[in-house]
């Protein structure tokens, strides 16, 4: 056993009884393949209400929580934790804009309040993973027509594409002025010119339903649509920092788990050294201290300042977890490596971190920028 997992599985048994019970009765790989279950156990188990707030029927979970709850996940399904925290990081955005007054209009409060009650999950159809394409510039453009706007484009990769119940679009709205203006769209996933195709080709992850999801004049009326203001690409408002925020942290505890999942198995069958074992568990220890310290800091409302300290967490971690889970493979030895592939799956999948949005070499500059007393400008 390994205490510090241990603890987030009884926050993650507190918020959504039998899950992890329900996901260890199923071989990793069945879990982490194409059309895995995992997904429809979250949703039975109440896994979307997490970050609901109670006064939407939700469980009201705290950051911190929410994260132990990721590394639980994690430890068991890779995929599960990152497609999930597509719908996590999306909820606490809406429910954050929610909580401003005249923020939302009437029918997307009515639309939150059906979250809990419908078990409702929220695709998150944000940032893309396009090469040298600034992650804040949506790739589908909303152009208005009489009472809404009809939306073209794709996300690719969107997870929970499968499974979703709403995909929440960010969106390039052109104005009749010429301006360009940033949105998010809530698009119902049985629109019509709504599809879905095939996209993720590596078997990692593979259970994260991460396909592409196109979109052919998508009608989606003005009151479904969540406007930022003026679009300066290079600039976050009220919407874009807490999405930032909360992803950044849920989806680094995801990885995290996984790899306390690989710690856990070293200590358990004390392999190596005594003080190889300490030094692995002291190095994992690190960077759940640093979420947790990172989790424990997001406030209601989240600006510059704590995008930036959640983009710096990511990044440490990013680059530790990769150690960890090579001295783990190396200490659990050639026998186990050869008789299951359950280790080398969930220590390759954790390289992923590096591939979420904002990749590293499109944050060094910003970051540069912000920690000598200028704004924070993601490219």
């Amino acid at each position: 056993m390994l205490r510090s997992l241990d603890a987030a599985r009884a926050v993650c048994e507190l918020y959504h009884p039998g899950l992890l019970k329900e996901l260890e009765s199923i071989p990793f790989a069945e879990r982490e393949r194409p059309g895995s279950p995992v997904v429809d156990l979250f949703r039975l188990c109440g896994g979307v209400g997490l970050l609901v707030p109670a006064e939407y029927g939700g469980h009201g979970a705290q950051p911190y929580e929410a994260l132990l709850v990721q590394e639980a996940l994690g430890s068991l399904s890779p995929s599960l934790a990152a497609a999930v925290t597509m719908h996590h990081f999306t909820v606490a955005m809406l429910y954050s804009l929610a909580s401003r007054p005249d923020r939302l209009t009437a029918q997307q409060l009515e639309l939150l309040h059906r979250v809990v009650a419908e078990q409702l999950v929220l695709a998150s159809g944000w940032a893309e993973g396009r090469t040298q394409a600034n992650v804040l510039a949506p790739a589908v453009t909303a152009r208005p027509v009489s009472g809404g706007y009809l939306l073209s484009g794709a996300k690719k990769p969107c997870s929970l594409s499968a499974s979703m119940d709403l995909l929440t679009a960010s969106v390039a709205v052109h104005c009749q002025d010429g301006t360009t203006e940033l949105a998010l769209a809530l698009v119902p996933a049985d629109a019509r010119g709504l599809t879905v195709h095939p996209f993720w080709g590596n078997a990692l992850l593979a259970g994260a339903e991460s396909d592409e999801v196109r979109l052919e004049d998508v009608y989606v009326p003005q009151e479904m649509v969540v406007r930022a203001g003026a679009d300066d690409p290079t600039r976050l408002d009220d919407l874009q920092q807490a999405g930032f925020v909360w992803f950044e942290t849920l989806i680094s505890a995801g990885y995290a788990g996984a790899a306390a999942r690989l710690v856990e198995q070293v200590l358990d069958r004390e392999r190596g050294t005594a003080p190889e074992r300490a030094r692995l568990a002291v190095q994992l220890e690190a960077v759940l201290a640093l979420l947790e310290s990172s989790a424990r800091g997001i406030g209601p409302h989240p600006d510059d300042d704590a995008v930036a300290r959640s983009l710096v967490v990511r990044y440490t971690v990013q680059d530790t977890l990769p150690k960890i889970a090579a001295q783990c493979l190396e200490l659990l030895g050639g026998l186990d490596f050869i008789s299951t592939n359950d280790h080398a799956a969930a220590a390759a999948a954790l390289r992923a971190l590096a591939f979420h949005p904002p990749a590293r070499a499109g944050a060094n500059e910003p970051l540069l920028g912000y920690f000598a007393g200028a704004p924070l400008e993601l490219a």
